[in-house]
């Protein structure tokens, strides 16, 4: 349903709520052909109207029912500053970021409106739904709204966020539901205690007298009520949400399943016609509850995603008693200082001690506008400093689940998730109401048959078919393998990309940073030597940038301190620029500096750097180009299934070396600047290449982001770009080719696990149906499917990385 069908359509008449779904009473508020029970729901549908957001009801009829009003005076305390900044990621006067907690979060149409929270509200710039934490992600202009709107807002649409504080300010998850043991402990003793009751029965139900059978009738009656009312209320009260929402979920057909038992069997006992099945309905329930526990355990013990934060990288320089190391963010404390060049991403809330910070919030509120920063001023996690290097002392500490988020969300709207994970999500509406339509069959054809077998066959095929193993199989396997690369430097942005790698058909390699190694290149001075307050300048210099060759240089040069430097810019590409104790020093290519390009040796197998001091050329570095370990056997492994190029920036005195260490490249483009190299990347997407490209994230973030898969190959992993897909550690470059390969092989995995799912259900549906199956064994059987699935997609994942040498 589309925005024009639904303001187009004809009057409806209903007895019922158009938005919620709530019987009406006395006169109904009609507006554009529709009844409604109150001027709220009218609200809502005109302001889904209004936005050309109907679609929401293509998802679930009445999808309004019951939603969590508040008045708006409850919220009031969030315009307190105070307390809006301990619930904020970020704030300036521009954006505000936001995670909060949404329990309320149930399905498809819940996580569609979270995601749509802008159409809703012009002030909201970006939202984002994780079903898996129950959490929304929100970064909103706080010159249009404020935190408080936005928690009315989604308070109104039924999704009021849990506000609890922490002692560090942060938002707290909710202690731990110990509801599940106590549901687990009442079907266990209502089960033994039947079990007991029934034992005359089991060993000569012909010769117990008919009053006392009777009584333990009675009795097994009033022990399986708790365990119905209460132990099995879990399935009850999922299903009955969904079906209210008019979605039908996996629990529907198992409280679909114990209804009937308990009927049935109430019903044998109330009118003296038997005594019912009570020691196989508790045995029922108490095996699901005991499945559930031990599927929720094992995928709390495999859940990806907590374990792929763990091993997020960001790393940092700290200076520590005049000396300069880096460490990992997660290490860092309070009062640590921290050191921070061009480009480095603020790895937590700090004040600037000691330079002018240019911060650029791009990662956080995705647009790239430099703030400047003063001694004395705090600047946010997520920030970019794009000036020379500066200072800063940590106030709190950082979390790497934070950036990871905030990197996931880089990408905004555009995004989209993988062909496999979206199967995995919608699998199971069709899966639960193909289940029922089979249990209908299965009912009638026993009713022909036998009619004494139709309870055991048909509560066999609701309880026993499940398409959460279908629904696990892609979201495990692609889990493991983000765990299992970040183990070996490898860091992907989400589960989807491990499939989007596996979708390529093309790579293209940059050549300085990526293909070279600079740390370890040789270099030399060609010229006349600097004097010494001018080395210390350009040392200075190019102190201040990330990039690959600056740092070489910099260690090259040595020196004391740093002195401070004004004026510094960088040009992608091209170099970087700056005054230094009053000296004008450029350092960067011979068109940035303005020197002529005299006497170049076209075989020469070296990157130049030239130098200018005061506007007069100074000289030049010259960076012997020294290939990765393993580069060759990268390009093979990678070509034996894909197209390979590469785009370099400089010029093609390398083109002969680059051809003897692989033969195979479909094309080498040299002298491409970064906005060429991304016009390059964006004619291979035209041709019809799938492509996957490697390169610096420095010089191409912008080739990088055009990619279908971008991965920044970095050093110092502080430095990479939120443009990219992945992060590759420098240092595992030579397994680069195993772990892009790896990526099909996960495919495999996951299309094996799903294979295994279908084969459980078509199996166990196979003697369901045929009465050769109890429900008993069927609620031992279905959490096995599950859990079968998830170990299965773990541990062949595993297996199969260590055989690649990746785990």
């Amino acid at each position: 349903m589309n925005f024009e069908s639904v303001s187009s359509s004809p009057v409806q008449v209903s007895n019922a709520c158009f938005h919620c779904g709530a019987p009406l009473r006395g006169d109904a508020l009609v507006h554009d052909g529709r009844s409604f029970c109150c001027a709220g729901c009218r609200t809502v549908y005109e302001i889904l109207s209004k936005n050309a957001m109907c679609e929401y009801y293509d998802f679930e009829k009445s999808p309004g029912r019951i939603p969590s009003l508040r008045p708006a005076p409850k919220y009031a305390f969030l315009d307190d500053p105070s307390v809006a900044a301990r619930l904020l990621q970020f704030s300036n006067d521009e954006v505000g970021v936001a995670d909060l907690p949404v329990p309320e979060m149930h399905c498809s149409s819940c996580i569609w409106l979270l995601e749509n929270l802008q159409r809703l509200d012009a002030g909201v710039l970006f939202s984002r739904a994780d079903f898996m934490r129950k959490r929304v992600f929100v970064r909103f202009s706080t010159r249009r709204t404020s935190l408080r709107k936005v928690v009315e807002l989604l308070a109104s649409l039924g999704y009021e966020p849990e506000l609890n504080f922490g002692t560090d300010g942060s938002t707290t998850a909710p202690p731990p539901d110990r509801s599940l043991y106590i549901r687990l402990g009442v079907a266990g003793f209502s089960f033994g205690n039947i079990m007991l009751f029934s034992l005359p029965e089991y060993f000569d139900p012909e010769r117990t007298d008919l009053a006392s059978r009777q009584f333990f009738a009675y009795l097994n009656l009033l022990l399986a009520v708790p365990a119905v009312g209460y132990g099995a209320w879990v399935f009850f009260r999922s299903a009955f949400q969904g079906l209210r929402r008019r979605i039908v979920n996996i629990d529907v057909p198992i409280a679909l399943g114990i209804g009937l038992v308990f009927l049935r069997s109430a019903a044998d006992v109330l009118l003296q016609t038997g005594p019912g099945y009570f020691d196989s309905l508790t045995g029922l329930i108490f095996f699901l509850l005991l499945g559930r526990l031990f599927q929720s355990k094992t995928y709390e013990s495999l859940n990806f995603e907590r374990t792929y934060r763990s091993y997020f990288p960001l790393a940092v320089t700290v200076r520590k008693e005049g000396a300069e190391t880096t460490v990992p963010i997660t290490s860092l404390r309070p009062g640590d200082r921290i050191v921070l060049r061009n480009r480095e991403v603020v790895p937590a809330d700090a004040v600037v001690m000691e330079g002018d910070a240019t911060v650029d919030y791009a990662f956080v509120t995705g647009e790239a506008v430099p703030e400047p920063k003063r001694v004395g001023e705090v600047v946010y996690a997520g920030g970019r400093q794009t000036g020379g290097a500066v200072e800063l002392e940590v106030v709190k500490e950082p979390a790497a689940s934070r950036f990871v988020q905030m990197w996931d969300s880089f990408g905004g709207a555009t995004e989209r998730p993988g062909r496999l994970l979206t199967l995995s999500t919608t699998v199971g509406k069709w899966f639960t109401g193909g289940i029922l339509l089979l249990a209908a069959a299965t009912a009638a054809g026993w009713w022909l048959l036998d009619p004494a077998r139709i309870l055991d066959a048909v509560t066999a095929v609701l309880i026993v078919a499940c398409p959460c193993a279908l629904a696990l199989a892609a979201p495990f396997t692609f889990g493991t393998a983000m765990r299992l690369l970040g183990r070996r430097g490898f860091y992907l942005r989400n589960a989807a990309v491990v499939e989007a790698i596996a979708g390529t058909d093309t790579v293209v390699f940059d050549k300085t940073g990526t293909l070279t190694e600079p740390a370890s290149s040789g270099l030399g001075f060609a010229g006349k030597p600097l004097d010494p307050p001018a080395a210390r300048a350009v040392a200075s210099l190019v102190r201040g940038s990330s990039h690959p060759l600056s740092r070489r240089i910099a260690a090259h040069l040595g020196g004391g301190a740093a002195l401070p430097v004004s004026e510094f810019r960088e040009v992608e590409g091209e170099g970087i620029s700056g005054v230094v104790d009053g000296l004008s020093v450029v350092v960067g290519s011979a068109a940035f500096t303005g020197t002529p390009e005299t006497g170049e040796d076209p075989e020469a197998r070296r990157t130049r750097v030239y130098v200018s001091v005061d506007g007069r050329p100074a000289g030049r570095f010259d960076v012997e180009n020294r290939y990765r370990a393993g580069a060759a056997r990268v390009l093979r492994e990678l070509g034996s299934a894909r197209r390979v190029h590469l785009l370099s920036g400089d010029g093609d005195g390398e083109r002969a070396r680059l051809g003897a260490l692989y033969p195979g490249f479909a094309s080498m483009l040299f002298r491409h600047a970064p906005a060429e190299k991304r016009e390059a990347v964006r004619v291979l997407q035209q041709g019809g290449g799938t492509v996957l490209m490697f390169g610096d994230g420095l010089n191409d973030a912008g080739a990088l982001k055009q990619s279908d898969v971008g991965v920044a190959v970095t050093e110092d992993v502080g430095t990479f770009s939120p443009a990219c897909d992945a992060i590759l550690d420098a240092k595992e470059f030579d397994r680069a080719g195993a772990m892009v390969l790896f990526a099909r092989t996960a495919m495999l995995v996951v299309y094996a696990a799903i294979g295994i799912s279908l084969v459980y259900n078509v199996l166990g549906l196979w003697f369901a149906v045929r009465a050769e199956l109890s429900p008993l064994m069927a609620a031992v059987l279905m959490p096995l499917s599950s859990i079968t699935v998830v170990l299965f997609s773990t541990g062949v994942t595993t297996v199969l990385a260590r055989r690649r040498g990746l785990a």
